[in-house]
């Protein structure tokens, strides 16, 4: 359980520093460590709740709030996410939607990650309609696989050109933050695990150690663009990982 809460510190200071709470990759290294499935989402959104909590009052605090920006993607996610989080899965279909997750996400980073220089620039008027269908696949996929959707939205907004990068941050932090707790009342329908959560407090305490760390690093050390390409490294070591377990 050290090593696995050292991993979870290092994960929570990488993801927190991009404005995410990490879920997926707290699923892949439950998974390699062979933690009881039907635990994984709960101490997974747990984590994230725990993470982008300070992120969000960090962001709010530094005025990069864009309601109009956030709020379509949370009216098609929150319910979606709670659907998702409600609908029973077996362990081999998850494995394979958590290394699809996974390679996705690192993959939109990395090829995004330059994005995250907060240069002004021209930007589109996204239709909402669109917002919100977009918003609630990434809410059902989160609620279904136990994660936040950030590290999809972030990736689809820097490439639509939606925002300001500190404004696409700060909405995905926030996404990732509702929609965790969204997916988490419906994984309660399923398995009442609360009590187990004691079992793991180690990785909780982990995490928010991690999450600090990774947000001051964020807004005081690091430029954003490389916190960001490493975090894909991660997301992608991750991934193949997966994939070789699959495979």
């Amino acid at each position: 359980m050290i090593i696995l809460s050292i991993l979870f510190f290092v994960t929570a200071i990488l993801y927190s520093s991009v404005g995410f709470g990490g879920g997926s990759t707290y699923l892949a290294l439950l998974l390699i460590w062979g933690i009881p499935y039907y635990i994984f989402p709960i101490i997974a959104l747990c984590c994230n709740i725990i993470v982008v909590s300070g992120n969000c009052f960090n962001y709010i605090k530094a005025g990069n709030l864009n309601l109009k920006l956030l709020i379509p993607y949370l009216i098609g996610s929150i319910p979606l996410a709670f659907i998702g989080g409600s609908l029973p899965i077996e362990k081999k279909l998850f494995e394979i939607l958590l290394f699809l997750v996974l390679a996705t996400a690192g993959l939109l980073l990395l090829f995004k990650f330059n994005s995250y220089n907060d240069k002004e620039e021209n930007y589109r008027k996204v239709p909402v309609i669109f917002s919100i269908f977009i918003g609630g696949i990434l809410g059902f996929i989160s609620g279904v696989v136990g994660i936040g959707g950030g590290i999809f939205l972030s990736p689809i907004l820097f490439l639509i050109r939606a925002a300001k990068a500190k404004h696409i941050i700060t909405a995905a932090s926030i996404f990732i933050l509702i929609n965790s707790i969204s997916g988490i009342v419906g994984q309660l329908t399923k398995n009442f695990v609360f009590e187990e959560i004691q079992n793991y407090i180690f990785l909780l305490i982990a995490v928010f150690i991690g999450g600090q760390i990774g947000n001051f690093l964020n807004l005081k050390i690091f430029p954003t663009r490389i916190l960001a390409l490493v975090t894909a490294g991660l997301v992608l070591f991750v991934s193949i990982r997966i994939g070789i377990k699959l495979y």
